[in-house]
């Protein structure tokens, strides 16, 4: 999909038609080859590919062109719960900006918002910086919303030995709906260290973007301007919260594990106790079934309630013994 946008907001274009020459910033969702031929013939720049947008080192992600600048990063974005790393191009030149992006990103919606209201961005490099300024802000919206989920999890994570105590005192809660309750628990923490990788790679790749520009901006019609230190400490500020994010994450991790491992020596307890306190009444039946000639009890009376009653009291015993060492 192509959107067009001009110094005062949103520009029509009829199917077909060439691009205006009142185009400031040409944005390419996706775009089809039909698209990416229209926008270098009203350019003058070559549309980088998906593959081209995606490779890692800093000369592919950052360089010149003729005319302007390339620039490219991975930006994250999060389709149906699950968090994606796709690329996202830039070509700045004096009077086009060109981005090329493969999701829907809030950013751009807000940033044409902005230039629709009229903030004063006219020209493409003020209009590159707003986008900036709109990627950082919603890099912070979702950092923002992994401390809260990462709070939520530290709370369920911290209170499930609690709650299980109280449902003891109701009912036994079936092991299996523990794990299961367990194995939720480090899904969530996975998912959301992931997704934490994927945004400091996006700060990472906006952070080498920021400096570039700011040395290059004199051949691309922007002075030196505030804003660009403005954005970089934001993101200098965003790269400290995700690091102390990702400490948490690692945190609640070995928390889990270790609830997992208590969990584990709690059954181990219940099989030794089981163990233990078969073992005696186990004795005494072997030692009362060997049959041999002379042995007293034979002849008793009550040699068998006897017997039983044996075997009764070494079994109950080590159980009243556990119980009161709060074994079980």
């Amino acid at each position: 999909m192509l959107s067009l946008h001009g110094p005062e907001g949103p520009v029509a274009q009829q199917p077909g038609s060439a691009i205006g020459r009142n185009t400031v910033w040409l944005d390419l969702n996706d775009p089809t080859p039909e698209e990416a031929k229209a926008v270098e013939a009203a350019t003058g720049l070559r549309v980088p590919s998906r593959a081209a947008l995606s490779e890692v080192e800093t000369s592919s992600r950052l360089r010149r062109v003729k005319g302007g600048l390339s620039l490219s990063t991975p930006m994250i974005t999060f389709e149906q719960s699950a968090s994606q790393l796709k690329p996202l191009g830039f070509l700045l030149t004096k009077d086009h900006l060109v981005t090329i992006r493969f999701h829907d990103l809030r950013a751009f919606e807000s940033s044409a918002k902005r230039i629709a209201d009229g903030d004063g961005s006219t020209t493409p490099s003020e209009i590159f910086l707003v986008v900036l300024e709109e990627l950082v802000d919603s890099l912070a919206d979702a950092l923002e919303d992994m401390g809260s989920e990462l709070d939520t999890l530290s709370t369920r994570i911290f209170d499930f030995d609690v709650r299980g105590a109280e449902r003891r005192r109701l009912e036994s809660p079936p092991p299996r709906r523990r794990d299961l309750a367990l194995r939720r628990i480090l899904r969530g923490i996975s998912n959301r260290g992931k997704a934490l990788g994927k945004i400091r790679s996006s700060l990472l790749g906006l952070e080498r973007i920021v400096p570039f520009v700011s040395a290059a901006c004199d051949g691309i019609g922007l002075p030196e301007d505030s804003r660009f230190e403005t954005i970089k400490r934001d993101i200098e500020s965003l790269d400290e919260f995700e690091t102390r994010l990702a400490e948490n994450v690692q945190f609640l991790l070995d928390a889990a594990l270790g609830l997992i491992t208590i969990e584990q020596n709690n059954v181990f307890r219940v099989l030794t106790v089981v163990s233990v306190v078969g073992v005696p009444p186990t004795l005494i039946a072997s030692i009362y079934g060997m049959n041999f000639k002379h042995m007293p009890e034979l002849d008793w009376t009550l040699g068998y309630p006897y017997a039983l009653g044996l075997i009764l009291l070494s079994a109950v015993a080590p159980i009243v013994y556990f119980r009161m060492r709060g074994w079980f």
